[in-house]
């Protein structure tokens, strides 16, 4: 079990950044107006927005499959944190102090990546 533990680990962890990458790129443009209504200035946002896809995706294929995981988990708490920080801290809204323990939650999860690496299931470990 332990050796198919960290690849259903990484699994679960970069499902999330992947998914959300895709939907970003297919709702492009509604993904900004929503950055715009969090305060980030409409001149940014789609740079910024570019960014986010890219961290997401990068750092979700990185961990996924285990090839400089523990770049990738870096990568992906880049993103991460000034993302919780500037979209989910509405504590007044109990769907947003949900989604700032569930980032933290997930940001514990790359930190285990980035001490303990992939695991023997990766291309990682394939490769030395």
């Amino acid at each position: 079990m332990q050796q198919y533990l960290p690849l259903l680990a990484r699994t679960f962890l970069s499902i999330i950044f992947i998914r959300s990458g895709c939907l970003k790129i297919f709702s492009f443009a509604a993904t900004q107006g929503y950055m715009a209504t969090q305060g980030i200035p409409s001149g940014l946002t789609g740079v910024l927005l570019g960014a986010a896809i890219v961290l997401e995706l990068l750092g979700g294929f990185l961990v996924l499959l285990g090839y400089r995981a523990r770049w990738g988990a870096i990568v992906l708490m880049i993103f991460l944190i000034p993302a919780t920080l500037i979209f989910h801290t509405n504590f007044a809204e109990n769907i947003q102090v949900i989604q700032f323990f569930k980032n933290l939650a997930i940001m514990g999860g790359l930190l285990m990546i980035v001490t303990y690496g992939a695991g023997p299931l990766s291309l990682e470990a394939n490769h030395q």
